[in-house]
């Protein structure tokens, strides 16, 4: 049986990173959750979140209050804390936003992530995994997007900030040695979602009789992937530190690998679905249907994302199980128990 560990989990009232304190929790690891509560979107459910997270093990759970982008903060965090891991989930999300908000994106997404790094090489941290994200394929076209794809156009600050973390971790570990692996997130849903996605926006609009923004006339599609399998595919990764790459060459560079302790993967269902079917799912859940203004593909947006996750199956054996309708459904039981 795996010893409990240590393990920091910033951005812990966040979708994801509450259901990772979770997963943690109930297989018997002690869990350090911190999170700045930022009124980006509605506290009161941050504060559900890491209520329900730790009611996986009370006694091994502990909040702290903080931003990432503090570094006295951070730097007497990481000196008491002890961790031998950490989860870096933190950071200032939304393309959208980041068009008219760029500093929030410098702060959180850089300069937080520095301190986090900083933390980890003067913790002996054994490994760090980060949130990368989807967005950097940017400009792409060629499906499924693969981590050994080309990275260097993005079409947003926010995606420009998740290349930049990619990057930053790869010194850390060339430089100090300290294991590191970006996991590059998809569409991720299900029960405790953001207030400002899609999912929640649709079906509060929808109940309430109210007409919903169809963006690219429906026909975008996204690797929808269910919270559940991408909790699993992430405490995977956390048990599996990043090694060098015996293979690698200079002169031919791998981009998702190194001759340092880096990797790169990604992570979603392999099963892009148009927006527009995944609409009709969402009506089916609900028994109701929606009223929708077609609008434009928005600056920032990418028209399609579709993961290969092959890597992360071979190497963590990552395999994400849960179908459009099951988590659909699930999600639209949590939505109508948790705002009645």
């Amino acid at each position: 049986m795996k010893s409990a560990e240590r393990i920091l989990v910033t951005g812990a009232a966040g979708f994801i990173g509450s259901e990772v304190c979770r997963a943690l929790l109930a297989r018997g690891d002690h869990v350090t959750g911190v999170d700045n509560l930022s009124d980006y979107y509605d506290v009161a459910l941050k504060k559900a979140r890491l209520e329900h997270a730790a009611a996986a093990s009370p006694e091994n759970f502990v909040f702290r209050k903080l931003d990432i982008a503090d570094r006295p903060a951070m730097e007497s965090l990481f000196a008491e804390g002890n961790f031998d891991k950490v989860v870096n989930l933190a950071a200032q999300p939304g393309v959208r936003y980041s068009i008219d908000h760029p500093h929030a994106y410098a702060e959180s997404n850089m300069l937080g992530f520095l301190n986090v790094l900083e933390g980890c090489r003067h913790g002996g941290v054994q490994h760090l995994v980060f949130a990368s994200s989807s967005s950097v394929y940017g400009a792409n076209e060629s499906m499924p997007f693969s981590v050994g794809d080309n990275v260097d156009h993005p079409v947003s600050l926010y995606a420009a900030s998740k290349k930049s973390n990619e990057l930053m971790a790869h010194a850390y570990a060339h430089l100090y040695s300290l294991p590191t692996t970006g996991l590059r997130f998809f569409t991720v849903y299900g029960p405790w979602g953001r207030p400002d996605m899609a999912p929640v926006l649709f079906t509060r609009a929808i109940l309430a009789g109210e007409p919903i923004k169809v963006f690219n006339y429906g026909r975008h599609r996204r690797d929808f992937t269910y919270i559940d399998d991408i909790v699993e595919g992430v405490v995977r990764t956390l048990d599996r530190p990043a090694r060098p790459d015996p293979e690698w060459n200079g002169e031919h560079p791998n981009p998702a690998t190194s001759s340092a302790p880096w990797r790169l993967y990604n992570i979603g269902s392999n099963n892009p679905v148009e927006l527009g079917r995944f609409i009709e799912v969402l009506e089916d859940a609900l028994g109701k249907k929606a009223e929708k203004i077609m609008l434009p593909l928005q600056p920032g947006d990418v028209p399609d994302t579709y993961a290969d996750v092959q890597s992360l199956v071979e190497d963590i054996g990552y395999h994400p199980a849960t179908p459009l309708e099951d988590g659909v459904g699930r999600f639209v039981e949590w939505y109508r128990s948790y705002y009645s």
